[in-house]
């Protein structure tokens, strides 16, 4: 995006990174704050534990900011996978009831609502993939009012494909179902207005998009699902007053924060803090446009070349992920292993090579890329 913001990403002067899809570098503002914890944790003990508890809270009102809801919204979990668990183990399933969601959905988004399947006798419909797409009347097909759930990714991690939230929300609702979004391979490549598509439940956590250390998942329930969703996944900082110790009986906080449930890695906050700041003062919908822009970039580059474009490049389907696939079938993992070896970091997901650039990449690492192609 500019040559500041390539200065504080280390491994984009290293290796030709395009796999913000897997894991993102951090800055070094991040990496820099994470370590200044742990260095008052080494030098005072707990003298400056406000501190960290109140780097959490900014945290959160920053990650509040970038999903347009209230701070008090969101919830910090260990990932991804917590956040649904909590869900599945929170509602009240019946047999007979059912959840939509998509076949190649990433695991956190399914291994919990295949166990709510397995012990409730609940039915998990799910819509299949289509050349890299999804086919939303077939997806919304499959709602009707049976469905307690409609559990999809933002944008899905083999193919990139974007699924059109507000769409599926209205139908999901319109038989009072609630919409869960796996957001993990979206925020940081953009911002959403959660409220604004119709989302009720949204997990995600820091370590793709997001530019920050592994172990800060994010979790979002809106009012409406918070009267739906039992906070089952609680602890001692569940309760609306933490710190009297004597009260075993004082009610659990009315919000999402009802869900966390203990003492985090204060350390971490201190990196996600920074990273978020550099999003936000860099602007989400700037980073958005320019993503667009370095993938479609991406795409002229492939034009031509004996590779076909997998993921949709359609208008509100298109995202920051693109997927490739050679035309002769070399395999997805020999092409990876040809890249690595130039140095050009990629991931092979599901036959394809999947490229990921984030706002640290310029067009010389696309270019740089095409020309490597094997």
């Amino acid at each position: 995006m500019n040559d500041e913001i390539r200065r504080l990403f280390p491994a984009a002067e290293k290796h030709t990174y395009l796999n913000s899809a897997a894991v993102s570098p951090m800055p070094r503002t991040a990496m820099d704050a994470v370590r200044s914890q742990l260095e008052d944790v080494s030098e005072n003990g707990s003298t400056n534990y406000l501190d960290w508890v109140a780097t959490k809270n900014r945290t959160r009102a920053l990650l509040g900011g970038m999903l347009n809801v209230a701070p008090e919204t969101v919830a910090f979990m260990r990932n991804t996978s917590d956040g649904f668990a909590a869900v599945a183990s929170g509602m009240n399933w019946n047999a007979g009831d059912n959840i939509v969601s998509f076949a190649n959905e990433f695991p956190a988004n399914y291994y919990a609502w295949r166990h709510v399947r397995d012990r409730h006798g609940v039915e998990l419909r799910m819509a299949a993939e289509h050349e890299g797409r999804i086919d939303l009347d077939e997806l919304i097909g499959l709602i009707d009012s049976n469905t307690k759930l409609v559990a999809i990714s933002a944008v899905q991690f083999s193919s990139g494909f974007t699924a059109d939230l507000e769409r599926i929300a209205k139908a999901a609702h319109a038989v009072d179902a609630l919409l869960a979004v796996d957001i993990i391979q979206a925020l940081g490549a953009k911002g959403f207005d959660l409220p604004g598509l119709g989302v009720d439940i949204a997990s995600g956590a820091s370590h793709k998009w997001m530019c920050a250390p592994e172990g800060c998942g994010l979790f979002y329930v809106s009012e409406e699902a918070r009267n739906r969703v039992d906070p089952t996944f609680v602890g001692w900082i569940s309760v609306e007053t933490p710190w009297d110790f004597e009260d075993r009986e004082q009610p659990f906080r009315a919000n999402t924060l009802a869900w966390e449930s203990g003492t985090g890695c204060s350390s971490l906050f201190y990196g996600l803090e920074q990273s978020a700041k550099l999003f936000t003062e860099t602007g989400l919908d700037r980073i958005e446009k320019y993503l667009e822009e370095l993938t479609d970039f991406l795409c002229e580059l492939i034009d031509g070349k004996n590779y076909e474009i997998v993921s949709s490049r359609a208008p509100g389907e298109k995202s920051s992920i693109v997927c490739i696939r050679h035309l002769d079938g070399m395999s997805s993992d020999d092409i990876f292993s040809h890249l690595e070896r130039e140095n050009i970091i990629v991931s092979s997901r599901s036959g394809c090579v999947r490229i990921s650039p984030h706002f640290y990449n310029n067009r010389e690492d696309i270019e740089r890329f095409a020309a490597a192609l094997p």
